[in-house]
């Protein structure tokens, strides 16, 4: 069964068009890359998604009903936002931050479960930043602010998760490891989709590719299908080498010569 559906979405600020008939579907199991230069309207179609922003035109549609008219915590039992950057205003703990995942479960008033802290413990775990716990969010890095965003998403249980340029900010080694993490959760039934603007990750994890260009989709279909030269060039106007080896492909600049 289709997890979500949007048709038709439309979004505009003022004159300026930046989203215009989109129409995509995510199913269990999608691991899905977004990519698009700066302004395609990627945020924002992952907004509209998440029934954060109101289209213009359109709809979106969570297990065959309008997310117009589910409340934010029906949502949230289904769909779980990890932004590109977050700060709270009090100086909450790490495992504090990560447990507010489960609210959209538990309430506001009620105290956190056994249940609820082994999901925190595990998603700590998983994402390797159990020694983290008790640090003080506000004093943490960018990229492990990053880790510990991902973790409450976790722990919130959603069948779908929504990751706004997920590997910025991490260093390389927590980037693998995180792209390999969203593949495990893919291949057990949950649903995945991220921004990126590194065709690298579409490759290396993703099984689809939605591509932005100029406010439109203009490609949803497999990474290796869909990603190559000719799209790098149109979407960022850069001139790369292509090379497939083992399964893999890579991209490599063209020199340009200086003006």
């Amino acid at each position: 069964m289709t997890l979500l559906q949007a048709e038709g979405l439309g979004y505009r600020i003022g004159e300026r068009q930046i989203l215009e008939d989109i129409t995509v579907n995510v199913n269990p199991g999608d691991n899905i890359a977004l990519l698009g230069a700066n302004g395609a309207g990627k945020s924002t179609l992952l907004r509209i998604l998440l029934g954060l922003l109101a289209p213009a035109s359109g709809q979106v549609c969570l297990q065959g009903q309008p997310l117009k008219a589910l409340s934010r915590r029906t949502i949230a039992r289904h769909l779980a936002y990890v932004p590109q950057s977050h700060t709270p205003g009090f100086p909450f703990s790490v495992s504090h931050i990560v447990a507010q995942g489960r609210l959209p479960s538990t309430g506001l008033m009620s105290a956190p479960s056994r249940t609820d802290e082994e999901y925190v413990e595990q998603a700590l775990a998983d994402l390797g930043i159990a020694h983290l716990s008790a640090r003080t969010y506000t004093e943490l890095s960018g990229g492990e602010r990053q880790l510990v965003l991902i973790a409450r998403a976790l722990v919130q249980r959603a069948r779908l998760i929504v990751l706004d340029e997920p590997i910025t900010g991490l260093d390389y080694g927590h980037q693998l490891r995180l792209l390999a993490l969203l593949e495990r959760l893919a291949e057990q039934g949950l649903a995945i989709v991220s921004s990126t603007h590194r065709p690298e990750q579409a490759q290396a994890s993703a099984n689809r590719v939605w591509v932005l260009h100029e406010g439109r989709l203009i490609a949803d279909g497999a990474p290796a299908q869909v990603v190559d030269s000719a799209l790098m060039q149109r979407l960022y106007n850069a001139s790369v080498r292509q090379i497939d080896a083992d399964g893999h492909r890579f991209f490599i600049p063209c020199r340009v010569p200086l003006q």
